[in-house]
């Protein structure tokens, strides 16, 4: 926070855990007393990976020719990384962007033919045929949150507060590269399958997201963008 918190505006760190109902409320209390005006942005960025036992980094894939393998490796999946998966990827979004919406549609009227937003970012894992690397779970949580982000995207059409997707490829984070360093960067070893041969940087989901969130993009709503390099494009894929 230090290193970030030069600009003309202020970073109010506030830990919460998004998949507690009760934690949601108390967070929405508190922002609404720091901006009583509304805000302008929701991101729902928080986003986990349980499937320890069947992914293929840290298990070997099956013979995918083999039934019986298939069967045998898939059923290693735990109910509760399920669970877990769906109640952070999914339900915490939920939660996010139903109780901060009253801050959302106030935020509206601050600043004139602007309309406030939420942008949820789920992830192309939901879009691909595979099993990302052995994520099951994960990837079907995903795709149910990019269902839901419709669902909400309708549910908020008639007050002004528009709700759109992003849906990121492979970025190096904490989730892809397993770890990082004292200045929270990540580093990726693996290959990247994808269009560009590289993996995200950086700039690519910055100026995703300022895009959405700019008076460029308040003419989308429902709407998905792919930061991919071109995975979905060069995988098996249904966008």
């Amino acid at each position: 926070m230090e290193l970030y918190n030069t600009g003309p505006g202020k970073i109010i760190p506030i830990t919460a855990d998004i998949s507690k109902k009760d934690e949601i409320k108390k967070l929405v209390h508190r922002v609404s007393t720091e901006e009583p005006n509304g805000i302008q942005l929701l991101v729902n960025n928080a986003g986990i990976a349980r499937d320890y036992a069947t992914e293929f980094a840290g298990n070997r894939a099956p013979d995918f020719q083999d039934p019986g393998a298939i069967s045998e490796h898939f059923w290693k999946s735990d109910p509760v990384s399920w669970q877990q998966n769906f109640t952070t990827n999914c339900m915490g979004g939920y939660f996010m962007s139903i109780g901060f919406l009253p801050l959302l549609a106030r935020g509206c009227d601050v600043v004139p033919g602007y309309s406030s937003s939420v942008v949820n970012v789920t992830s192309n894992s939901a879009f691909l045929k595979n099993t990302t690397r052995g994520h099951i779970s994960y990837g079907a949580s995903k795709a149910a949150f990019v269902h839901l982000s419709r669902m909400l995207a309708h549910l908020f059409s008639q007050t002004k507060v528009r709700v759109n997707m992003i849906a990121p490829g492979t970025f190096p984070t904490e989730m892809t590269a397993g770890g990082s360093g004292p200045d929270q960067k990540s580093k990726l070893t693996r290959a990247v399958t994808n269009a560009a041969g590289r993996a995200g940087h950086e700039i690519d989901m910055a100026a995703t997201i300022l895009f959405l969130a700019g008076r460029g993009g308040t003419f989308y709503t429902a709407q998905t963008l792919f930061p991919d390099g071109g995975e979905t494009l060069v995988e098996a894929a249904s966008v």
